[in-house]
């Protein structure tokens, strides 16, 4: 399975597009500014779109793409998040002020989306052209918010995206029950904002190394960072690097959290 990212910043700036992923080529995992890097071609084999949860630098570029592709389309692009996500996304954004209705356009019989319900610990599969296996996980935000464990249906080791989320028990008992191949985590604050990231529910690199330290013993695997804040990723990068550095000499020797930078046009395999 193949993970491409399309855009993984906390906000946009010059080379900085917001979170949204490509799996294989038919499913995308929430849908930020990065999607807009996309062809009309690569646009157009999307055929499910996975939302973690309705803030605007996850779903800013949904409406846009489905009306840039929605002439190239023979059936509706199924949009899957949790209610209280659709709900935010028909009652402000699909609401023919904002944007048209396009789960009635152009008749409510055949439209260009469809809206499907999630919730926290379900399972599905996915896939109009390469099958996946996707699990909701728990996630901790300002509002209903999820995360994802994705892997083939065939079997194999998960890719695993916390989603915006703060401290989240829940999360790493699931996950320290999954067989992890990375995990992609949200630091979207330095230290220096702490307060901040607490009042938003996010995370900081302190916050951050309290949830990687409930990583089941003995288990290892990538860790990549994302959703920094363009203006504090230096200072948020030198903090991880300090946490890294002291979980190694905690388990001692070159042992500990093999964490790593997200970067948009990364190609990930599972």
């Amino acid at each position: 399975m193949q993970v491409r990212v399309l855009g993984c910043s906390g906000a946009i700036a010059k080379d900085c597009r917001t979170t949204s992923f490509l799996v294989d080529c038919d499913l995308l995992v929430d849908a930020g500014t990065g999607v807009g890097d996309l062809t009309l071609d690569e646009m157009s084999k999307i055929d499910d779109v996975l939302l973690t949860h309705s803030h605007l630098d996850h779903v800013a570029a949904l409406p846009l793409m489905i009306d840039a592709i929605a002439s190239r389309r023979t059936r509706p692009l199924r949009v899957h998040a949790l209610r209280a996500t659709i709900e935010a996304l028909r009652a402000h954004v699909f609401n023919n002020v904002i944007w048209p209705d396009f789960a009635s356009i152009p008749s409510r019989e055949a439209p260009f989306v469809t809206f499907h319900d999630l919730v926290i610990g379900q399972e599905l599969e996915l896939g109009t052209r390469a099958l996946k296996h996707i699990e909701v996980l728990p996630a901790v935000h300002t509002v209903p918010a999820c995360g994802f464990a994705v892997r083939c249906a065939q079997g194999g080791p998960h890719w695993v995206f916390s989603g915006d989320t703060e401290r989240n028990a829940p999360f790493w008992t699931r996950v320290n029950q999954l067989d992890v191949a990375m995990l992609v985590i949200e630091t979207a604050f330095s230290n220096r904002e702490q307060a901040l990231a607490r009042r938003s529910l996010h995370l900081s690199p302190a916050t951050l190394a309290d949830e990687l330290a409930q990583i089941a013993p003995g288990r290892s695997y990538p860790i990549y960072i994302t959703h920094t804040k363009p203006a504090e990723t230096e200072e948020i990068m030198s903090q991880i690097d300090g946490i890294t550095h002291g979980s190694r000499m905690r388990a001692g020797g070159d042992a500990g959290w093999d964490i790593r930078w997200l970067q948009a046009d990364e190609v990930l395999q599972t």
